[in-house]
């Protein structure tokens, strides 16, 4: 298994192929070729691939927006889930924002979804007691 960047449109096609499998339930907001496009031409390499070959196996979003870090949209292949390829996508997105200067990193996870907190917690990242989020969509 090999991690690298996404690049192209094979790539952003291939991720929200992915998504589309292996993305949990509570996500809300839809996932669309243009966000995928738009998040490689403004921030090429936050978009993370595991691959094998070229079957891709999971996908991560590490983003900074100079301030801190943030990841988005992990998910993983059903049938390969529990390998560690999540915790992988994790270490490599935590060495990019590191590289980039991001002394911390959120992580958005359904109140709801207990196998995300798991893992996330699992992964070295609890839940934050004191910090709630406040949501408007555009």
């Amino acid at each position: 298994m090999e991690i690298r960047p996404a690049a192209g449109e094979l790539d952003a096609l291939a991720v929200l192929i992915l998504w589309g499998a292996g993305r949990t339930r509570h996500a809300a907001t839809a996932d669309t070729p243009g966000a995928v496009e738009r998040l490689l031409a403004t921030d090429p390499g936050a978009l993370l691939m595991a691959v094998e070959g070229t079957t891709v196996l999971g996908a991560l979003i590490a983003a900074f927006d100079g301030w801190r870090g943030s990841f988005y949209r992990l998910a993983v292949a059903p049938g390969h889930r529990r390998q560690g390829i999540g915790s992988a996508l994790v270490r490599a997105g935590e060495e990019r924002l590191r590289e980039r200067g991001a002394r911390r990193v959120t992580v958005l996870v359904a109140r709801e979804d207990t196998d995300a907190s798991e893992f996330w917690t699992a992964a070295g990242y609890p839940p934050d007691p004191l910090i709630g989020r406040h949501v408007r969509n555009l």
